[in-house]
C-alpha cells in the first residue's frame, strides 16, 4: 500500500470504531479516500476491502454502485446542474447551455487546466431555489447571469443557496418550524433556551416507554417520509423482549424531487430531530442510533454532526442521557448518492456497506434490521415531532390535523409560483390554499396541473385541487401525499416533457434488481423520449399504460409502482396532448420557459 494510504489509517480506524460491523464503514472509508485522493483507485479499493474484510471486487461494486465516488479525477470545481422537474420548469436547460458555452465542455467532459468539470444531476432537493446547480459541496441558486458570470471568474466568491422558510399559512402558531426563525437555531445554545430537551427529559424521567408511545399512537402521527404508517403502532412492532441489540436508524436520504423538509429541519433545528431520536429510543430500547444522511448534504451533515457533539457535551447523549442511566450514541452516516436508499431497507443494506438493494420481507425491520436485530426506522420530520406531542399532549396534536392524519406537515412548494419555498400548515390544509399562500402561478397564467407529494404521485388537474393534503384524502383523489413535494405547472408546460422528466429520473434511479423495474422504467423512457423527438406511434399510449400496470406489485419494493404512477396518470388526465405529440411530431404548447437567469422568457 502507498505511504499516503497508510498516512490515513488513525482516521480510519476512527471511523472503524463506531460500528458494530467493518463493513458497516465502508461508506465513510471510501470518502475518506476520495477526500484525500480526488478519486478511489484501484489501491485504494484494496485497501478499503482489508479494512472492512471484503474482497476488492465487493469494494469496487460498491464504488460503481454510487453516484458520488469518482474513479478518475475531477476539476478543482466540480459543477452538478440539477436537471429534474422543478428545475426544468425554472429554466435549467438553458443554464445548463450557458455554463457549458461560457467553460467550453460539455456534460461530463473536464476543462483542459483541470480548473472545472461539468455534469448533470436528476435533483439536488432544493427545489425552492430553482434553477440550482451544486458546485463542490456548496448549493448555488437560483442560477443566474451574474452567478455564471462569478463561477467562471471568481468561483471561491459563490454565495450559497439561501434557506427560503415561507411561513405557517392557517396556523395560530407555528409546530415543527417554531425555532425557524431564530438567531443562531441550529446551535445548542439558541435551542436550549427554548426548551429544547425538555421533552425528552420528561419522557426520561417521568414516562415510561409503554407511555410514550401510546401519547404518540393518540396523536395520529403517522410516517412522514412518505408511507403514511402510524407511528406509535409501528414503534410497538418493536420486541420488548429481544435478546439482540436494539437500533433506531433515521432516514434522512432525502431524495424525492420536489421536497426540501428534512433539509431545513437538520440545517435550521437539529437539536429538535435529536431530542425526538432520544424519545424514540428510549421508547423502543434502542441504544445505538444512525442518522442516514444524503451524500450531497455537506452542509447539513456538518451542523447535525455539531450538533450531536454538542448535545453529547450537555449530557443529552452518552452513557446516561440527563443522569438517568439510559445509555444513546449517535452516528451520523452519509450516503453516497442512491435514490433507492430512501426505502427503507435497501437503506439498511448501504449502512451496511452494500449495494443500495432493497431486501425481500419478512422478516420486516422491526424483526430483524440492521445487522440482523430489531431496528426503528423513521424519517427526519416524523421524529422532528415527537418532542412537541411529548410536551402538549397527543390528543393536541391530533386536533391539528385532519381526519386520521394528526398535526401539521412542512409542505415543499415548487414550480411554477411566486414564492416557492418551504411551508408548515395542517394536514386539513387544501392543495389551492398552498398554491395561494405560495402566491399562485405568474401573473397572466392559468393553473395546469400539480403534483402534490413528489414526481411519484399521480397528478392532479386544476379543477381537482380542492383537496385536503392528508394521506387518506389524496388517497381517495386516487393520488398521494408522500412526501409533501408539491411541484406546480402553468399552462406553459408540455405535459409530455413534463412526464419525459419524471421517466427519465426512475429509469435512471432503478437500481436494477427487478427485471420489471430495470427493464420497464428503461422501456418507458425509451418510448416517451422517443415521443418528445417527433417519433411517437399511434400505438405507444397504450403501450406505456400497459408495461406501467404491468411494473406494479412485481418487484421487491415499491420503486416500479412509483414509476407506473406518473405515467398513468399524465396519460390519462392529459391523453389529448399526449395524441397531438404523438400524430403531429410536436408539441402544441409554447416552448416559454421563465429562466431566472434572465427573468423574462428564453
Amino acid at each position: 500500500m502507498s505511504a499516503e494510504l497508510e498516512s490515513l489509517r488513525p482516521q480510519a480506524e476512527a471511523i472503524l470504531a463506531k460500528y458494530e460491523q467493518q463493513r458497516a464503514a465502508m461508506l465513510p472509508l471510501l470518502r475518506l479516500v476520495q477526500e484525500h485522493q480526488g478519486r478511489i483507485s484501484p489501491e485504494a479499493e484494496e485497501w478499503v476491502g482489508r479494512l472492512t474484510g471484503v474482497s476488492p471486487a465487493h469494494v469496487h461494486e460498491v464504488v460503481t454502485f454510487y453516484t458520488l465516488y469518482h474513479q478518475q479525477p475531477v476539476g478543482a470545481y466540480h459543477i452538478q446542474v440539477c436537471t429534474n422537474i422543478t428545475c426544468a420548469l425554472r429554466g435549467s436547460a438553458q443554464c445548463l447551455a450557458a455554463i457549458s458555452e461560457r467553460l467550453g465542455i460539455q456534460p461530463g467532459e473536464t476543462t483542459r487546466d483541470g480548473r472545472y468539470t461539468l455534469s448533470t444531476v436528476e435533483c439536488l432537493c432544493a427545489c425552492e431555489v430553482a434553477p440550482v446547480m451544486q458546485v463542490n459541496d456548496r448549493y448555488v441558486g437560483p442560477i443566474t447571469h451574474e452567478v455564471i458570470g462569478t463561477l467562471v471568474a471568481q468561483p471561491e466568491q459563490l454565495g450559497s443557496a439561501p434557506l427560503k422558510f415561507q411561513g405557517t399559512p392557517g396556523l395560530v402558531e407555528p409546530v415543527i418550524s417554531k425555532r425557524f426563525t431564530l438567531k443562531d437555531s441550529h446551535t445548542i445554545e439558541a435551542a436550549v433556551r427554548d426548551d429544547a430537551y425538555a421533552a425528552a427529559r420528561k419522557a426520561l424521567t417521568e414516562m415510561t416507554p409503554q407511555q410514550v408511545i401510546d401519547e404518540v399512537t393518540k396523536a395520529n402521527l403517522r410516517g412522514l417520509g412518505g408511507a403514511g404508517f402510524p407511528t406509535g403502532k409501528k414503534w410497538s412492532f418493536i420486541p420488548k423482549d429481544s435478546p439482540e441489540p436494539k437500533f433506531l436508524v433515521v432516514n434522512a436520504d432525502e431524495g424525492e424531487p420536489g421536497t426540501i423538509k428534512d433539509r431545513y429541519i437538520i440545517a435550521k433545528d437539529p437539536h429538535r430531530l435529536l431530542e425526538g431520536m432520544i424519545i424514540a429510543a428510549y421508547a423502543t430500547g434502542a441504544h445505538k442510533a444512525y442518522v442516514y444522511i444524503r451524500g450531497e448534504y455537506v452542509e447539513p451533515a456538518r451542523i447535525l454532526q455539531q450538533a450531536v457533539k454538542d448535545a453529547y457535551k450537555y449530557g443529552f447523549l452518552g452513557k446516561s442521557a440527563f443522569n438517568t442511566g439510559f445509555a444513546l450514541d449517535v452516528v451520523v452516516h452519509r450516503g453516497a448518492g442512491a435514490y433507492i436508499c430512501g426505502e427503507e431497507s435497501a437503506l439498511l443494506e448501504s449502512l451496511e456497506g452494500k449495494k443500495g438493494f432493497p431486501r425481500l420481507r419478512p422478516p420486516y425491520p422491526a424483526i430483524s434490521g440492521l445487522f440482523a436485530s430489531p431496528t426503528l426506522i423513521n424519517n427526519v420530520e416524523t421524529l422532528a415531532f415527537v418532542p412537541t406531542i411529548i410536551q402538549k399532549g397527543g390528543d393536541w396534536f391530533a386536533r391539528l390535523g385532519h381526519g386520521k392524519s394528526g398535526g401539521t406537515r412542512l409542505f415543499s412548494v415548487s414550480g411554477h409560483v411566486q414564492k416557492p419555498g418551504l411551508y408548515e400548515a395542517s394536514q386539513g390544509v387544501t392543495l389551492r390554499e398552498l398554491i395561494e399562500a405560495a402566491g399562485g402561478v405568474p401573473e397572466g397564467r392559468t393553473l395546469k396541473a400539480v403534483i402534490p407529494g413528489g414526481i411519484s404521485a399521480k397528478i392532479l388537474r386544476a379543477d381537482e385541487i380542492d383537496v385536503h393534503m392528508d394521506f387518506d384524502s389524496l388517497l381517495a383523489a386516487k393520488t398521494m401525499a408522500g412526501s409533501a413535494g408539491v411541484i406546480v405547472m402553468d399552462d406553459t408546460t408540455c405535459m409530455v416533457r413534463a412526464l419525459w422528466y419524471a421517466c427519465k429520473f426512475f429509469a435512471h434511479e432503478s437500481c436494477g434488481q427487478c427485471s420489471p423495474c430495470r427493464e420497464g422504467t428503461g422501456w418507458i423512457f425509451k418510448i416517451i423520449d422517443r415521443m418528445m423527438q417527433g417519433r411517437g406511434r399511434p400505438q405507444d399510449l397504450d403501450s406505456l399504460l400497459g408495461i406501467a400496470t404491468n411494473m406494479e406489485g412485481r418487484t421487491i419494493c415499491v420503486f416500479a409502482d412509483a414509476a407506473a404512477w406518473p405515467v398513468q396518470s399524465y396519460i390519462t388526465k392529459f391523453r389529448e396532448e399526449f395524441e397531438y405529440h404523438v400524430r403531429e411530431g410536436k408539441c402544441d404548447i409554447g416552448s416559454e420557459v421563465r429562466s431566472q437567469m434572465t427573468g423574462v422568457s428564453v
